[in-house]
Formats: C-alpha cells, sequence, structure tokens
C-alpha cells in the first residue's frame, strides 16, 4: 500500500494482516479520492477525521493532497501502531493525530475538534456500525456546512439518510460500496 498522490506520493505505508483487517485497496483508494476532488476542487486547508482508521492510509492521503489537519481514530493495539509508524513515514507528524480509543467513545470527545469537512468511515463489514456511526456523527454535529461523509461498506449494505445527512451518492467498487453523506441544505 502507499500514498497515490501530493507531497508524500509513492510513499510506502505499513500495513498489517489478520482476519478482521480489510484494507482498501489502491484502486478502490483511487476512485474515492478522485471522486472527492471532484466534489472538494482541492483537499487544501480540509479538516479530517478518519474514524476505524486501520491503517491511517485514507487519512495520510488527504494530508499528502494538501488537508490542513486529520484526526485518527482506531481502538486496535496492531492499529495504533501502524499508525504512528505510517504517521513518521509520511512526515505528517505535525499535521496527523492519532488517539487510540473506540469510535463510539471518541466521537463526543471530538466535539471541540469539529467540524470536519470530511469524515472518512471504514468500519468492519457486516456489523451495522456504519448507521450508529452516522447517527452519531448527525447528532453531534461534526460534519461542516460543506462537508462530505466517505463510508465504506460490503457491496450488499445499502443505507439511507440519516436526521439532518443525506446520503447524496452510492457506488460499487468490486466487494466495497461507497457511500457519500453531506448536510441535506448543502449542493454542490
Amino acid at each position: 500500500m502507499r500514498i497515490i498522490c501530493g507531497t508524500a506520493r509513492g510513499r510506502q505505508l505499513a500495513t498489517f494482516s489478520g482476519k478482521d483487517i480489510r484494507p482498501t485497496p489502491d484502486r478502490v483508494r483511487e476512485a474515492i479520492f478522485s471522486i472527492l476532488t471532484s466534489r472538494f476542487g482541492s483537499f487544501n486547508g480540509l479538516t479530517v477525521l478518519e474514524l476505524f482508521a486501520g491503517s491511517g492510509a485514507q487519512a495520510l492521503e488527504t494530508l499528502s493532497r494538501g488537508a490542513q489537519s486529520a484526526i485518527l481514530v482506531d481502538s486496535g493495539n496492531i492499529s495504533g501502531k501502524t499508525i504512528n509508524e505510517n504517521i513518521k513515514r509520511c512526515r505528517f507528524e505535525l499535521s496527523a493525530h492519532f488517539i487510540k480509543q473506540d469510535v463510539f467513545t471518541a466521537l463526543p470527545q471530538l466535539i471541540s475538534s469539529a467540524p470536519f469537512d470530511l469524515i472518512l468511515l471504514d468500519p468492519p463489514y457486516n456489523q451495522n456500525l456504519l448507521s450508529s456511526v452516522i447517527e452519531k456523527i448527525d447528532h453531534l454535529n461534526l460534519l461542516a456546512e460543506n462537508g462530505i461523509i466517505c463510508a465504506e461498506s460490503a457491496k450488499s449494505e445499502e443505507l439511507g439518510d440519516f436526521g439532518t445527512l443525506e446520503l447524496f451518492e452510492s457506488r460499487v467498487y468490486g466487494s466495497t460500496r461507497i457511500h457519500l453523506y453531506r448536510k441535506s441544505s448543502t449542493r454542490f
């Protein structure tokens, strides 16, 4: 796995394996960032939150493309070591902050850092976590007015709107479905 574009382009990232580990393939990550680039135009100055961060590849990709800051949240011990290693490899120690905590515990503590322009979610598939997390993000008002939530799930998992957050696009790439949310009053 590597950083695709920007200041850290080509930098190899540390990865890990296990039965519950499913890193986003480079091809899917490229598609996600193509969609996000078309929506934002540029990542310059964006504030990013990555939940269930795993290796941290997606948040680090945003920093490489010009995001101002990124907070990465994951509760795993191996994830934590991997994320910290990848932050160092990409030289983003000043702009990336890792929180080793359960996502549901961390979310209320992130209110003081909100709102976020981009929230990335890639929870374990088929555990019904996306709905609960997106509802909590809406309840805590963590998404900026013109922000986007980019959530990954199994291809079979279809989602709808949550409170003030509307699903405005859904795409399938192999076994992965990408769901894009924005505040219902926001139009791109």
